[in-house]
């Protein structure tokens, strides 16, 4: 194939370097830095410009073999062909491109060893044959996932996507996604153009800063918005060419990665302070003047920021943390299967005593949605906070505590200063508690003497380990069954097998957030909602428990099969819609809130349902551009 050339476009694909934020146009002509006069090289007239005719824009050159460079386009190229945004920040070299290829050629992908040992090379490679299969048929991908919904969730979703996370910056190969930095600033209501898609009805938006237990890691952090999305087009129906994974990059505090030589990300510690949430604003405000109906979810936000983002936009825009609000949502959601395994009702969740370890944003994020919960069902506030008992690493919090108590945590702490920092063992004898939660990703951190404890003043405990990934577990299945000598209802974050004690067969469920934020997200956007409110959520857990089937109840598990996945989104869905109505949140143009109206429950869960995506090949059509558009 002969390449056309041509002078006019020498500045097409100049190594200018990036464009400074005040002036993206500057001036990208080096200086000596002195004022004398320096002696210009020769001219030769030999040398050819090799500047390359592109008639392409976008994502069209992306897919393009031939005129995608991938990380290597410069600054000067993505903004002259649409490209920003939908690159990683940082440009890569040729030559690291190379490097990055040749490691794989070399060793495979799965090379760099899973720090987590529930993700092994076997993980890996099926994650791969999704992945390619994604890259060349949606439609396929999709069928087969949904098809295939409880084995195949942990590859493309927890714990195989933290493994994707840690080594994005090596395995990183098709573009997917949108990437907001610190260096688009004062430009991203132009850049979400760059964006194919005219109507987007869900975003998940990270900043890598807190992703899954595995800390900060970054643009890298995009892997978990993308798995995220995986689930809401499989789970929930949403069209894949109407959702959209983001990362905000403000650098990273994350040593390895900032002197790693292929990470693609800003080599800049992270941004904080008002520049931070400045950011965020313009990130918003750009979204949404393009997309007004989107719903955006907030993932893996550090705790000093997923809370004030949350407050920030909850009561203007239709925003949702999948941490602080699905988590316990879920965790919610758990308590009400395990009072029906022990045959109560949810109204008795007003009688639980609950221990908590962890008071970070998600593990309070769960404790304030029960206290809610208890609340909805006759507590007063104060009545519902004691019945909660918290730990963080310094042992129990009491009003005693010295410091500053962060102010999500200071309601919640006991008020006998006498027991500050006690510990778990302790703890959990003068509480009696029914219900034992570890938010504190310290692996191991139940022990036989606490869960044995539990036992003595709990004929059915609840256990649940939530700290992801499975190395961080606070206990196993095995473990709480041998420890609780069969007693104990038990729900992990991660996947843990079933066990059997005393030839009983127990079941092991796992508090995943799949199976309330696709749901969730699914009635949000259907139903044509404002905002999100904690009754919607409070709906959302209520009617979990709905799935469950009478033979998972008698087996102990608090959850519905994944296999259940749409029937579960459906039901979600329409529990969310309804309450939105109750709560007079939903836009005057709801066709659903219409259809509830005129049809009752069975008439929205058809409607509902039409609005899901069907994995199916359907006939193709050619009309030229621009026409029945």
């Amino acid at each position: 194939m002969q390449r056309k050339t041509s002078s006019s476009l020498l500045g097409l694909v100049g190594r200018g370097g990036v464009y400074g934020r005040s002036c993206p146009h500057r001036s990208l002509v080096a200086t000596t830095g002195s004022s004398e006069e320096v002696e210009p090289p020769p001219y030769n007239p030999d040398v050819k410009d090799r500047s390359v005719i592109v008639r392409k824009k976008g994502v069209e050159v992306l897919h393009d073999p031939w005129w995608n460079k991938g990380t290597s386009f410069n600054y000067v190229e993505r903004d002259a062909l649409s490209l920003r945004g939908l690159l990683p920040p940082c440009e890569i070299p040729f030559s690291k491109q190379i490097e990055r290829f040749m490691k794989e050629y070399q060793h495979g992908i799965a090379h760099v060893a899973p720090k987590d040992e529930t993700v092994t090379p076997e993980n890996i490679r099926k994650w791969k044959a999704l992945e390619s299969l994604q890259n060349r048929n949606e439609v396929l991908f999709y069928k087969i996932l949904l098809d295939n919904f409880e084995d195949m969730a942990p590859i493309v979703y927890t714990p195989t996507v933290g493994w994707c996370c840690q080594n994005f910056h090596l395995i990183y190969r098709q573009a997917r996604g949108l990437f907001i930095s610190e260096r688009d600033r004062g430009m991203m209501s132009s850049l979400v153009y760059n964006w194919p898609a005219s109507k987007i009805h869900a975003i998940v938006v990270t900043d890598g800063s807190r992703v899954l237990g595995l800390g900060d890691l970054g643009v890298n952090g995009l892997g978990i918005s993308i798995g995220k999305l995986d689930i809401y087009c499989a789970g929930a129906g949403f069209h894949p060419s109407r959702v959209m994974p983001v990362v905000i990059d403000v650098g990273t505090n994350n040593e390895s990665l900032l002197n790693h030589p292929l990470y693609f990300g800003l080599r800049r510690r992270r941004l904080e302070g008002d520049e931070y949430y400045e950011l965020i604003d313009e990130f918003m405000r750009a979204v949404l003047a393009r997309y007004p109906n989107v719903l955006i979810q907030f993932e893996d936000f550090s705790t000093n920021h997923a809370q004030a983002l949350l407050d920030r936009y909850r009561e203007h825009h239709l925003v949702f943390n999948d941490d602080i609000q699905g988590t316990a949502t879920t965790v919610l959601g758990g308590i009400y299967g395990a009072l029906a395994v022990k045959g109560s009702q949810a109204k008795d969740i007003t009688e639980q005593t609950i221990v908590v370890c962890g008071a970070g944003s998600a593990g309070m994020g769960v404790v304030q949605f029960l206290a809610k919960a208890m609340t909805k069902h006759g507590l007063s506030e104060e009545e519902a906070r004691e019945r909660f008992w918290i730990l963080d690493e310094d042992g129990l919090i009491t009003r005693g505590r010295p410091g500053n108590v962060p102010s999500f945590v200071k309601p919640f702490s006991r008020k006998d200063a006498g027991m500050e920092g006690q510990d778990l063992l302790s703890t959990i004898r003068e509480a009696k508690p029914t219900i034992l939660i570890g938010a504190s990703t310290v692996g191991g951190l139940f022990t036989s003497e606490h869960l044995e404890a539990m036992s003595e003043s709990c004929d059915r405990p609840l256990v649940m380990p939530l700290s992801n990934p499975t190395s961080k577990l606070e206990c196993t299945s095995e473990q709480s069954a041998q420890w609780t000598k069969g007693k104990g209802i038990f729900a992990a974050g991660s996947p843990q097998p079933n066990c059997v004690y005393d030839g009983q067969e127990i079941a092991s469920s796992q508090a995943n957030n799949m199976y309330i934020f696709p749901g969730l997200a699914l009635g949000a956007s259907v139903g044509k909602c404002k905002i999100i409110t904690d009754n919607m959520l409070m709906s959302a857990s209520e009617s979990l428990v709905n799935c469950i089937t009478q033979e998972d109840l008698s087996k102990g598990s608090i959850y519905p099969k994944l296999s259940m996945i749409r029937d579960i989104s459906l039901e979600i869905a329409c529990s969310v819609i309804e309450q939105a109505v109750v709560d007079k949140v939903v836009k005057a143009d709801s066709r659903a809130a219409e259809v509830l109206e005129e049809q009752g429950r069975e008439g929205l869960k058809s409607f509902v349902k039409s609005r899901m995506f069907q994995p199916n090949y359907d006939p193709l059509v050619y009309l030229p551009p621009g026409i029945g558009e």
